[in-house]
């Protein structure tokens, strides 16, 4: 389902401009958020995150259109996947942006699939590195190739995801979320400096630890710190908090970890409170 220029429609095909730099050049940002009863999710973390993204790039869009359209997605389908796209617009040829954007946006939305939230997942060590000097690595840019090959590649390997390490050899994030490793009551979870996105769910991990008993920390990881945890788990808006079964040829027993269970618990409370629905998963 796709909403633009104010209206729904069943299919994804709508008209486009080809000189938009979102195609040509990647130019552009994007946000994935869950919607359930006709609720999005953590919608102004998410929309803030967007326009901070945007702006980074050095363009601004119509947050309250952006809001208008995931509203009328999350209206449409009970349970749901909302993707939020804004390019910079068409410009002349050339790196350089316009003087004045024209920026385009639209949104999309697919049935969220039973059994998402909180599945245990495989994770590969990807042979591509996560430059953490570029602003991209900060944001979520339309520019996704890296993370696409990685996953490929990961696949090919029999996992579900794949992890990468910074340019200095430190643990970043996988192609599709951020991590955490647990020590007892610690959880470890990369800087925003190592390359990281500022995941939403990530932010609310890290707020609900303290109320659980949990000592939560952002400093670097190696992969010999993560080789030795109790647990890891991977968080993103869609899986939430997902237990993480095997790194590479190293298993861990992070789904029945008493940690990750109490994270996982108080998040599905927060969320379902917020929608009057509780998460599948």
């Amino acid at each position: 389902m796709l909403w633009r220029d104010g209206r729904l429609q069943e299919d994804t095909v709508a008209p486009f401009d080809l000189a938009d730099r979102g195609l040509l050049l990647g130019d552009g940002v994007f946000d994935t958020a869950m919607a359930l009863g006709g609720t999005v999710v953590a919608e102004a973390a998410h929309l803030a995150r967007l326009a901070a993204s945007a702006a980074a790039l050095g363009f601004a869009f119509d947050e309250a259109e952006a809001r208008a359209g995931i509203r009328a997605l999350a209206a449409a389908l009970p349970r749901a996947a909302i993707r939020t796209t804004v390019t910079r617009g068409p410009g002349p040829r050339g790196l350089r942006p316009p003087a004045e954007p024209r920026p385009v946006l639209w949104a999309s939305a697919a049935p969220l699939r039973p059994g998402t939230a909180f599945a245990e997942l495989s994770l590969g060590w990807s042979a591509i590195r996560r430059n953490e000097t570029s602003p991209a690595a900060r944001h979520k840019t339309l520019g996704y190739l890296d993370a696409v090959m990685a996953a490929e590649a990961a696949a090919g390997q029999g996992h579900d995801e794949a992890i990468f390490l910074t340019m200095q050899g430190r643990v970043a994030c996988a192609g599709t979320g951020n991590l955490f490793a647990v020590s007892g009551r610690t959880i470890v979870t990369p800087p925003l400096e190592d390359g990281v996105l500022a995941g939403i769910v990530r932010a609310r991990v890290l707020a609900l630890a303290p109320r659980l008993g949990l000592a939560p920390a952002e400093r670097p990881l190696t992969p010999d710190a993560l080789a030795g945890a109790e647990a890891v788990f991977l968080t993103n808006s869609l899986r939430l908090v997902a237990p993480v079964r095997r790194i590479g040829e190293r298993d861990y027993a992070s789904a029945g970890h008493p940690v990750v269970s109490a994270l996982r618990s108080a998040l599905s409370r927060e969320i379902a409170e917020a929608c009057g629905m509780a998460v599948e998963g």
